[in-house]
């Protein structure tokens, strides 16, 4: 997930997951990712060049003597040098696999919904992102995606060999692969992004906490009437309530309402209606008596990141280390007088969980014409670099340059029409092409500090089933738009009342029997794991 509109790492199995202010930088899990001479050679790649790496260009086998155009489906935005990119693709596509590919975007607004009628429409895609926060678990479960297992071998053998086999069981589903994992180690959990200028400028206190970070915006309130303490859209879920319950060490994004920490994860309660939520609630409510939460806030669609980089706001409750690199690139281009910090919440909560093998990758529906073509194009993105850092990096001497090994952004973050990471490959991320901009230093440090924490993911092994209470949980997801959402913004005045409301009408949605039936299969999940 790298550059998604909002939210961070969180994930979500069942419900509808972030807006991606996102999901920038996410990726898969591999020992051999994250070694520091992968980001400082300084590979150099322009669209033209024919040379390529030997074992991606290997003949498959697969028949290829018809023409077709591949449908590739991406998140988020597409980046304006798009066209540009995707014909150079296409160029060498169409003379190495006799294919072409049509890149498209289903931009930020609304993307859920976008993903969920791609999945259901029947319509032709053949390659198309997965991740935990799209659901990518349940979808599988229920036949979405085509199973690769037999595919692998005959369109992308060199892939298949490249991707380590503890990956390719941990994306499994019913003992069935439907996703190529991205192979790169990284940590996208949350963490405190902040204008450390300000901070100075006005002796704030550097945000650890929750009572810090309150105290940081009380400053920049005060300071700064013009400026929004923090950063916000209407994916309240992801970048309020999902980022709060990482602080008080939740496993992940459950659903439901579902409560279980990492410390006691065998341990299931309803964390809607506790105490615990009242206290969250009413966080919530003073920030936004306070105004750092908008009024307006479930109207908003902006990305969370613009705000941040173009001066409207001074942080951003949560993101992860490779989107704030990210937003500090592009203001050193446009603001270098500003500074931007960061503080990853695993300090907070004395761990860290590096990315899974699901969060990051990309499956073939079950209505691809060209199932075959599209993993043999999808080996070429990963394993030829002319693929790999044309579609990562744009054209080099146009969108960028590489300099003592360290990739460099030509021009400003607004006059480039492709950015790094423009297309938002994250799955598709090479850790022998990649290249990082000097500032990523200081990201490879913030991930050896959390190296020296990291516990393993408890909960993106999961695949919950939700055959048996799905009309439930339609009527649910209906009574938390309408009753929950607002609570969780501090939109409600009266929030004991408030949640008593919300919680009489989720459980006339059927909170009971989603509660006991999701609890059954957790239960069977950590069982069979071994977990305790």
């Amino acid at each position: 997930m790298k550059k998604a509109t909002g939210r961070k790492t969180l994930v979500t199995l069942t419900t509808a997951a972030l807006t991606l202010s996102l999901l920038a930088g996410c990726g898969g899990n591999n020992s051999d990712g994250n070694k520091d001479s992968a980001g400082t050679e300084g590979g150099s790649n322009t669209a033209v060049k024919t040379e390529g790496n030997a074992a991606a260009a290997a003949d498959t086998g697969i028949d290829t003597s018809k023409k077709v155009e591949l449908q590739f489906y991406m998140l988020g935005d597409a980046p304006k040098d798009l066209p540009v990119i995707q014909d150079e693709i296409n160029k060498m596509a169409r003379e190495e696999l006799n294919a072409t590919v049509k890149f498209n975007y289903t931009s930020w607004t609304d993307w859920d919904q976008k993903y969920k009628l791609l999945l259901s429409s029947g319509q032709a895609i053949d390659l198309i992102f997965t991740a935990d926060w799209t659901q990518y678990q349940s979808y599988a479960k229920r036949g979405a995606f085509l199973p690769l297992d037999d595919l692998l071998p005959k369109a992308a053998p060199e892939l298949q060999k490249f991707v380590p086999e503890t990956m390719w069981e941990d994306v499994k589903v019913d003992g069935k692969i439907y996703t190529v994992p991205a192979t790169y180690k990284e940590y996208v959990t949350n963490g405190f992004v902040y204008r450390e200028d300000l901070r100075k400028k006005y002796n704030l206190p550097a945000p650890t906490d929750l009572a810090s970070y309150e105290a940081y915006m009380d400053g920049i309130a005060k300071n700064e009437p013009d400026l929004m303490p923090m950063s916000l859209n209407s994916d309240i879920g992801n970048n309020l309530h999902y980022i709060y319950t990482e602080l008080n060490k939740m496993v992940g994004a459950l659903p439901y309402g579902m409560g279980v920490k990492y410390e006691s994860p065998t341990t299931v309660y309803s964390y809607w209606g506790s105490d615990e939520q009242k206290e969250e609630l009413k966080t919530m409510k003073r920030w936004a008596d306070k105004g750092f939460i908008p009024k307006n806030v479930l109207n908003i669609k902006d990305t969370m990141q613009d705000p941040i980089t173009s001066g409207k706001a001074a942080s951003m409750f949560g993101d992860n280390p490779t989107r704030y690199n990210d937003m500090k690139m592009k203001i050193s281009t446009t603001h270098p007088d500003w500074e931007l910090a960061y503080y990853p919440f695993g300090k907070t909560t004395g761990y860290a969980t590096p990315v899974h093998p699901i969060h990051n990758g990309f499956a073939i529906p079950k209505s691809s014409k060209n199932p075959e073509r599209a993993l043999a194009f999808y080996q070429k993105l990963v394993l030829d670099k002319r693929y790999n850092q044309l579609t990562q990096y744009g054209i080099e001497g146009k969108n960028y340059t590489v300099e003592d090994g360290y990739y460099k952004l030509a021009g400003t973050s607004t006059s480039n029409g492709f950015t790094r990471e423009g297309m938002n490959g994250w799955a598709w991320r090479n850790p022998e092409f990649m290249l990082f901009d000097k500032g990523f230093d200081g990201v490879k440090a913030i991930f050896e500090e959390l190296d020296k924490i990291q516990k393993p993911d408890l909960f993106l092994g999961f695949a919950e089933d939700y055959t048996s209470y799905q009309a439930e949980k339609a009527a649910l997801e209906q009574v938390e738009k309408q009753y929950l959402f607002p609570l969780e913004a501090g939109l409600v005045a009266d929030v004991d009342k408030g949640l008593e409301t919300f919680m009489q009408k989720a459980k006339q949605a059927g909170l009971d029997k989603i509660q006991a039936e999701w609890t059954k299969q957790w239960n069977a999940y950590t069982a069979e794991k071994g977990i305790k």
